[in-house]
């Protein structure tokens, strides 16, 4: 199971409360978290990434392991302490201003 941890105002939208366990088939990349997070949770489309072009949006950043994953290919492979459910993907909103 993959742990993902989303930030409150995705966490209200889809009305969940705390992190989020997903059974994702094949290998762990961040395609295929946000595939089975959206396929459970469709409010989240477009939420997270683009529904046309499927990038992650601008103000939307992913964690694990003390590391910013954001920059990643999709089909990368997340860390194998977040496959094996021992650390959360952590979807993070990020600010902006001055």
């Amino acid at each position: 199971m993959i742990r993902v941890v989303l930030p409150a105002q995705l966490r209200t939208l889809a009305r969940i409360e705390g992190e989020v366990s997903l059974k994702v088939s094949g290998a762990a990349t961040q395609r295929s978290v946000l595939d089975a997070l959206e396929a459970r949770y469709p409010m989240l489309r477009g939420a997270i990434r683009d529904r046309a072009t499927q990038k992650r949006r601008p103000f939307v950043r992913f964690f694990a392991c003390e590391r910013d994953l954001s920059h990643e290919t999709p089909d990368a492979e997340l860390p194998a302490a977040v496959a094996t459910g021992a650390e959360p993907l952590l979807v993070v909103g990020a600010m902006a201003g001055g």
